[in-house]
């Protein structure tokens, strides 16, 4: 029974992904390249999940985006897709070793110019670019997502989106979580409190690891 739930499943994704729009060579490339080259290729958004971004970018038309969690540049680029042209994208991460792995994505693509990296740790950078954001992407470490929580949405404008990346946690958060399990007792709070707050809306779409779209109202 389950192997043909499972199998339903699977030719489900399979049709979606087949009547869904394909992604750029250049992230095919970066998707291949991230693949062979780089360690934990499993923190690489997925094509369908990389045109979801891009379709949300290109429907919120924003002016300004930041991402927090910057991996291989594989999301930055997704998120660029429906920047404005006189808009900017500043994305952060702490990994320095893989800085010239995005840039040289970065600088293939036709958003170059608009890509702001950042090195550092995210929670003392955010306040230090001194711009409010109508679109923010969050794909960051799992044990910081409630920290992170205030400090994103004070970046927020009006109306603003924010995109949250594994809030299932690979079904984790609906399963007794262990005292020892950090990352999912704060993935578990951080919905609980996005689901609370006054200010915002929030959905969550079964998509690959769970992501969520909130709206700041």
């Amino acid at each position: 029974m389950i192997f043909y739930f499972i199998n339903g499943l699977i030719i489900i994704y399979n049709y979606i992904k087949n009547h869904s729009v394909e992604e750029s060579n250049l992230l095919k490339e970066l998707s291949r390249n991230t693949k062979l080259k780089i360690l934990n290729p499993r923190m690489l958004s997925g094509s369908y999940q990389g045109r979801i971004l891009s379709m949300i970018s290109k429907l919120t038309k924003p002016k300004y985006i930041l991402e927090v969690g910057t991996y291989t540049g594989y999301s930055t680029l997704c998120l660029a897709e429906g920047i404005k042209d006189s808009g900017e994208l500043h994305t952060i991460d702490n990994n320095e070793e893989l800085y010239d792995f995005q840039r040289e994505y970065f600088n293939k693509s036709d958003y170059g110019d608009k890509i702001f990296q950042h090195l550092g740790n995210a929670i003392n950078l955010i306040d230090t670019i001194n711009l409010k954001f109508d679109l923010i992407f969050l794909d960051a470490d799992k044990e910081n997502y409630t920290n992170y929580l205030e400090l994103l949405v004070n970046k927020l404008n009006t109306n603003g989106v924010l995109i949250t990346d594994n809030v299932l946690w690979s079904g984790k958060v609906i399963k007794s979580i262990s005292d020892h399990d950090l990352s999912t007792q704060e993935i578990d709070k951080f919905n609980k409190l996005m689901n609370q707050r006054s200010d915002m809306e929030t959905i969550i779409l079964p998509i690959r690891d769970g992501i969520s779209i909130s709206r700041k109202k």
